[in-house]
């Protein structure tokens, strides 16, 4: 008898009717443990976090199916409502449609299709659903990978028009601080920060980092927020900034913050060093079976949860990234099915 169940159309209006943003996903996390029990299988759960896995044999690698439950808050320029799912011609509207519901959907139903008709693949398979990923929280993806058996790589669901990620760029984000000295304005005293923090803003602005990735190009840097002093009648004794970096994957984290260190006369703070740019080889097997199915590789400048993973990994899934944190987002329906065809060619 043929396996059938709730569609991957189905199951993501049901996650676009349930408001799932970041740290809030417990309904949408009970909807995909719902969905893999339905389906016959034993649903794991820490936290907002639902994973399964399927049969495994030792002399197999394994590979993780993985897309996020999360959704960002939706932006006051919806003209629909973001939490209604609304299917107009071949495109589905609502909050996640595209970021990443598209791929959440379709992995599952390709994981639950292939443990249930016993579909050979060379692959052990687990799927993950993970809760945080849009603000990068220690309560998602990063408090399940020590719970799983080891992983060889894996396929992240994110938009990219069906083509794979091979490279993503990573992220840190550092404050800066220049220091001066309070003074009374009308007496010219003591040391003003933000003059202070100028050459330091120049440098910001000039440098240019060297080494150029065929796939992520250069490592950006960008300074992205300013603040100084607390009233106009004092000399404001700190200056500090924000900086955005962009890191490809030539340079670790720890290397960039060194060359400000190294660069600039004020205090370098990086938040954190975890998210990390992420690369696979285009000569591992998942990457040549992309190309013989006619997919180009590409760099992608997005961040995932890609960054938290320590093994080979790529972006696959439906929708267009340029969708992603906007009003009135969407999926298209042929996106979905192209998508499910695809992973089964991928994996089977």
């Amino acid at each position: 008898m043929a396996w059938t169940m709730t569609t991957p159309e189905e199951l993501l209006q049901r996650l676009i009717a349930t408001p799932s943003m970041s740290r809030e996903e417990s309904a949408a996390a009970d909807i995909m443990e719902e969905y893999l029990t339905e389906a016959g299988l034993m649903p794991h759960r820490r936290g907002n976090n639902v994973w399964a896995e399927g049969p495994r044999r030792e002399d197999r690698p394994t590979l993780l199916l993985n897309a996020h439950l999360d959704t960002v808050r939706p932006v006051a320029s919806w003209t629909r409502d973001p939490f209604c799912p609304t299917l107009e011609g071949d495109r589905l509207y609502g909050l996640g449609a595209n970021d990443c519901g598209g791929g959440l959907v379709t992995l599952a139903q390709v994981f639950c299709q292939i443990v249930n008709e016993k579909i050979a693949t060379p692959y052990n398979i687990i799927y993950l659903a993970s809760a945080e990923e849009e603000v990068s929280g220690r309560g998602g993806i990063e408090s399940v990978l020590p719970l799983l058996p080891q992983i060889d790589v894996a396929i992240v669901g994110e938009p990219t028009g069906l083509q794979p990620a091979t490279a993503e760029k990573g992220l840190i984000v550092v404050d800066v601080t220049a220091r001066g000295r309070s003074g009374h304005a009308a007496r010219g005293e003591g040391v003003n920060a933000i003059y202070e923090a100028f050459c330091d803003l120049q440098w910001l602005k000039d440098y240019r980092f060297s080494r150029v990735s065929d796939l992520l190009g250069l490592t950006l840097m960008q300074v992205t927020q300013i603040e100084a002093g607390s009233q106009h009648n004092v000399v404001p004794d700190a200056c500090h900034m924000v900086v955005d970096i962009r890191t490809n994957e030539l340079y670790t984290n720890e290397e960039v913050v060194e060359i400000l260190r190294e660069n600039l006369r004020s205090e370098v703070a990086p938040r954190s060093l975890r998210l990390r740019s992420s690369s696979i080889k285009d000569s591992h097997p998942l990457v040549q079976r992309c190309r013989r199915l006619g997919l180009t590789p590409f760099g992608s400048p997005t961040l995932s949860d890609q960054a938290l993973m320590s093994f080979p990994s790529l972006k696959l899934g439906p929708g267009d990234s340029a969708r992603s944190h906007i009003a009135d987002e969407y999926v298209c329906l042929s996106e979905l099915r192209a998508a499910r065809e695809l992973y089964l060619k991928l994996l089977t």
